[in-house]
This record gives structure tokens, C-alpha cells and sequence, in this order.
């Protein structure tokens, strides 16, 4: 499961009742960091920024049942260990929507890739 960070939930927030005009979570990126998740995060714990891992567009798209999904085919250029992932709202920095972190590591290798899918169901 993935937890929706406060910040993801106030650009919600804004763009339910037009207070602001928020910017669509359209970027995904990994990291290393194995920090627990919390809704009080802004960013990832240790981003990756080389490599084939650097923060990407990824496809948006809504699937049945209340659900968008985001993915990206990351292809790695040098040793990366992957733990964590988030969706964003801009190519650097910008706002956090969620965070996910992987049980375990898996590390990839020069020449390797993975496709990333993530889904928020609106419940």
C-alpha cells in the first residue's frame, strides 16, 4: 500500500473546490531510501538522479473503479537500488501526491530495466 502524503492531499484539496490551480502528478521517481512511510513526507528519502533512474514523465492513465495509474519503464545505465517510489507534480522538486516503499531492495545493473505501475484507487 501506498501512503498519500499531506501535501498530495492539499493540491486535492485545491483542486476539488478551484481554490488554486494545481499542477497534474505526472511524474514518477525512484529512490533508495527505506524509511517508513508517513503522510508528513515531502519527498522521497534518498532520490536516484543517475543511471536511467533520474525523475521521469510517466503514462498517465485512469483504469475502472476509481483508480489512475502511472507508469514508467525505467532502463538503467550503471548499478541502481531501487526501494522507494513516488509520483510528482513537477520534473524537480515540486509537490509529493504518494509514496511507496518496497518490502526489500532490488538492485538492477547496467543494461537492466523495470517498468514501474502505480495505482491510487480514490476511495
Amino acid at each position: 500500500m501506498s501512503t498519500l502524503v499531506n501535501a498530495g492531499k492539499a493540491e486535492i484539496a485545491k483542486l476539488i473546490n478551484g481554490v488554486d490551480t494545481p499542477t497534474a502528478f505526472t511524474y514518477m521517481a525512484i529512490g533508495s531510501g527505506s524509511t517508513a512511510e508517513a503522510a508528513t513526507q515531502t519527498a522521497l528519502v534518498t532520490e536516484i538522479t543517475t543511471n536511467g533512474g533520474a525523475r521521469a514523465a510517466a503514462t498517465c492513465s485512469y483504469v475502472a473503479n476509481y483508480t489512475a495509474r502511472w507508469t514508467h519503464l525505467f532502463e538503467f545505465t550503471g548499478n541502481v537500488t531501487l526501494r522507494e517510489v513516488g509520483i510528482f507534480n513537477a520534473s524537480s522538486s515540486g509537490d509529493m501526491l504518494l509514496r511507496h516503499l518496497y518490502p526489500a531492495d532490488k538492485t538492477y545493473v547496467n543494461g537492466e530495466s523495470v517498468e514501474i505501475i502505480v495505482d491510487a484507487v480514490v476511495a
